[in-house]
């Protein structure tokens, strides 16, 4: 009787409340495992691309220098996307002005609301697939209680219906039904990991995208790059003879 106890045990035997629900949660697994997988490789794959755009950016002799790294390689991430987007926004508004109600303002005010669209686009698309992680997190476990106490209660009815109300007898079908609280814990801890990994990725990257936005902003309107710790490094670095991980772009 024991050695056939079990999650498979458990599975075979279930009525079909019990078999929607363990569908319910491989579907949730595979939903999030998927998103794990793809938006791991996103993350990865933007830091790069991320990085390699600000070097070859700040080490740009010109903006046209700049705009030909764009062309060549495509805004294929944020800050790439955000450069893109402000110079396009500079020079149309340089050559045709307030043509549209959308362009109404000054050329900075107008710079402003193209950044501002392009950073909520890029945050949009950060956010892309956590909410199924997120409701998963907080809907598998109490899909697994639910299994719990369906088996549970089917359990005992039937146990009820033997007579046989000894220990062996009831422990059995009762833990074999705890199965479902485990499958449950075990799609939900991932989910929230995954949401709070990416949650807090997505926020350091958005940081550093307003910080560059408002370097990027400031440099376009003006002529002139800011002064900030970054920049100082690079200053430093280049009056000890080293290549600048900085370069002010004329």
């Amino acid at each position: 009787m024991e050695s056939q106890l079990g999650v498979f045990h458990f599975i075979a035997n279930a009525d079909a409340v019990g078999r929607f629900l363990v569908g319910t949660l491989a579907v949730m697994s595979a939903m999030c495992w998927y998103l794990i997988a793809t938006k791991t490789l996103t993350h990865l794959r933007l830091q790069r691309r991320g990085r390699r755009f600000l070097d070859r950016f700040w080490n740009a002799a010109s903006l046209d220098e700049v705009a030909n790294e764009i062309q060549t390689h495509g805004a294929r991430e944020p800050f790439a996307h955000l450069t893109s987007h402000a110079m396009f926004a500079r020079a149309h508004h340089a050559r045709h002005g307030a043509a549209k109600l959308a362009e109404t303002g000054t050329p900075a005010e107008f710079l402003t609301r193209t950044m501002k669209s392009v950073i909520d686009e890029e945050t949009a698309r950060l956010e892309w697939g956590l909410t199924v992680l997120a409701s998963v997190g907080a809907t598998a476990p109490f899909v697994g209680l639910f299994g719990t106490v369906w088996g549970v209660y089917h359990a005992l009815v039937a146990i009820g219906i033997s007579g046989a109300g000894t220990l062996d007898k009831v422990a059995g079908p009762v833990g074999e039904a705890l199965i479902m609280t485990g499958i449950g814990l075990a799609v939900a801890i991932p989910a929230v990991l995954a949401y709070n990994f990416f949650t807090r990725g997505n926020r350091m990257l958005l940081a550093r995208l307003d910080a560059f936005a408002y370097e990027l902003f400031t440099f376009l309107t003006t002529g002139e790059q800011l002064v900030t710790a970054g920049n100082v490094r690079a200053v430093a670095a280049r009056s000890n003879g080293h290549a600048p991980g900085h370069a002010a772009a004329a």
